[in-house]
């Protein structure tokens, strides 16, 4: 990812639903380093930000409603969450939940895209989102897949304003052409039950390494570490309880 901070129509923080919160804080604790922090209050629901150093890198929390799927979630960030619903809306997507305000820290929205990915707007108030990225076990990339890649490209490029890099083997998004993502055209190869999703992928110093303790951990090797072409070492993992992320090398660009 070219982007080093959070910038509107970019990814500016990602975030976990899961089954099993205190679980999911153990096994990224051992795979990532990472220190969770959980909102005491109340109202924030368990709400539980990973930090690494003094920098949030990344929150886990609690499933809210029984539809929710375990999954990595991605917010980008917009300068009117309002405004930005009812782009989305016009450009063929669609609101799940409508602007709310989140305690001091901002407001925020849920979307499906044309082809039923789901991501998330964010306007920072108190909070812009992610203090670190691309360093060892901090966001580092984000990746669309999907069965629509032609509905996609024109979709995101209306709402963010991305600019896209098609390759012989891969379509990046960059923001003025900062680029901070791809897209992956789901093939036959894809289970039919799988949706088109957002895949979260986090920095590691060594990918062979990360998949062996993540299995030790009681995840789940997806995609066996391998090298893309023209591109990186990477791996797709799952984790205890179902959640899916990538990892890359850190001193490689994705």
């Amino acid at each position: 990812m070219k982007l080093d901070r959070p910038v509107t129509g970019g990814p500016c923080w990602t975030e976990l639903g899961t089954g099993d919160l205190e679980a999911a804080k153990g096994f990224y604790t051992e795979l990532f380093g990472w220190r969770p922090e959980t909102d005491p209050r109340q109202e924030a629901g368990g709400y539980t930000v990973a930090r690494l150093g003094d920098a949030a890198v990344a929150a886990l929390a609690p499933l809210f409603q029984e539809s929710q799927p375990v999954a990595w979630n991605v917010s980008f960030a917009v300068a009117d969450a309002d405004a930005a619903a009812e782009t989305v809306r016009a450009a063929g997507g669609s609101i799940v939940l409508e602007p709310v305000d989140v305690l001091d820290r901002g407001r925020f929205a849920v979307a499906f895209d044309p082809g039923g990915a789901a991501f998330q707007l964010w306007q920072a108030r108190a909070f812009p989102g992610a203090g670190l990225f691309n360093a060892p076990g901090t966001l580092g990339w984000v990746e669309l897949l999907t069965r629509a890649p032609e509905g996609a490209e024109s979709f995101y490029t209306s709402v963010f304003g991305w600019t896209v890099h098609a390759s012989a083997h891969y379509t990046q998004w960059g923001i003025g052409g900062a680029e901070f993502g791809g897209m992956v055209t789901m093939d036959e190869t894809f289970p039919h039950e799988v949706p088109s999703h957002w895949l979260s992928y986090f920095a590691v110093e060594d990918v062979d390494d990360t998949a062996r303790i993540a299995v030790d951990a009681g995840g789940t090797v997806l995609t066996e570490p391998t090298t893309v072409p023209d591109g990186p070492r990477i791996a797709v993992l799952r984790d205890p309880q179902g959640a899916l992320f990538g990892v890359y090398p850190v001193d490689e660009e994705r």
